[in-house]
This record gives C-alpha cells, sequence and structure tokens, in this order.
C-alpha cells in the first residue's frame, strides 16, 4: 500500500487535473462529510480522460452523442479513484468542489460547503474494483485524520443527501466491505 498524505488541501505525489468548478468554502474549518459517487464517461465505459476533461469543462460534444446532453454542466469532484485503484485530484480539499449539487444531510442542506467528494470510476450496472476498494480506504482514512470532523457515521453515498435525484454509488457498492476495510488500517 501507498502511503497517502495531504498537505494544505492537497495529496502529495498523486495526480493533479486542476478544475476550475469550485469555491471557496464559506467555513474552512467545517469539513465534516465525505460523499462517495460514481461516474463513467460515456456511460459505462472506462478509461481515458473523458472525467478529466469533464471536470475542467473541456468535454468535447462532438465526441460521443452522451457528451452533447452533459455540454452545459459545471461539475467537479475532489477526487477520483479509476479502475486500477489510482487518483486524480482536481480540487483542493480545503475549496467547495460541485458535486453534490441540491443536497441535504442531518438536516442541513448545500452539502458541497461542508463535504468532501469522491468519485469511482464505475456506474450501477457493474462490481467496483479489489483497488479501487483499497484505495478509497487508504484515501478516507488520510481525509479523516486531516479532517477530523469526518467520521464513519458521516460517510454516505450520493444516494443519501440526493435521494429524489441520485443512485450512486448504486447497488454494487459494497459497504460493509468498504466499512471493513477501514477498520483494518
Amino acid at each position: 500500500m501507498n502511503i497517502l498524505n495531504i498537505e494544505n488541501g492537497w495529496l502529495l505525489e498523486q495526480k493533479q487535473v486542476i478544475s476550475p468548478h469550485f469555491d471557496p468554502r464559506p467555513f474552512n474549518d467545517d469539513i465534516s462529510l465525505l460523499v462517495i459517487h460514481y461516474i463513467s464517461l460515456p456511460p459505462d465505459e472506462f478509461g481515458g480522460d473523458f472525467i478529466d476533461r469533464f471536470f475542467q469543462g473541456k468535454l468535447d460534444p462532438t465526441e460521443h452523442p452522451y457528451f452533447e446532453e452533459i455540454k452545459d454542466l459545471k461539475v467537479s469532484a475532489h477526487c477520483l479513484i479509476n479502475r486500477q485503484g489510482k487518483i486524480t485530484q482536481y480540487v483542493n480539499f480545503n475549496d467547495m468542489a460541485w458535486h453534490a449539487g441540491v443536497s441535504c444531510f442531518d438536516g442541513r442542506e448545500k452539502c458541497n460547503q461542508f463535504s468532501i467528494g469522491i468519485e469511482l470510476e464505475g456506474s450501477n450496472n457493474q462490481p467496483f474494483t479489489q483497488a479501487q476498494y483499497q484505495t478509497l480506504a487508504q484515501l478516507t482514512q488520510v481525509i479523516m485524520q486531516t479532517y477530523p470532523k469526518i467520521t464513519p457515521e458521516r460517510i454516505v453515498g450520493h444516494c443519501d443527501i440526493a435521494p429524489e435525484r441520485k443512485i450512486d454509488p448504486g447497488q454494487y457498492f459494497d459497504w460493509k466491505y468498504y466499512q471493513y476495510l477501514l477498520s483494518q488500517i
């Protein structure tokens, strides 16, 4: 296992693709929720740099019919974990990524303001990889060490904070296995 470290909101020695889709947090000491998502571009296809370009606002809508549908969206996450378990960071953890949209947790709306968003390269049609679970557990551990208001009870899926709109991380995300891995680190 690689040791992950966060310094000034950035993961050290990990790929960075800077997204312009972020805002300063209203309260920097309020980071207290971790939200797990999935994404694949085009849907159910993996690999390539489409997600990087999407989060940068540089996705060419002529490259795939689905891209025309999402061409005007301005979206980002703090990190993506690809199918091989490699991390790409798009937004500094101390800033507010645009991942949750209209959302509510524990009676509090606008979850982007107080959460960190992690995308897994995946879909609702197939399981995630062992490498993704291993990396997600490691990343979660270093995030919880750096931002101690995030506890295991404050780790949720996008479906939990936007149940009318979202289903991710989906039917194949193994919460019990993920929690087991977290307990072993």
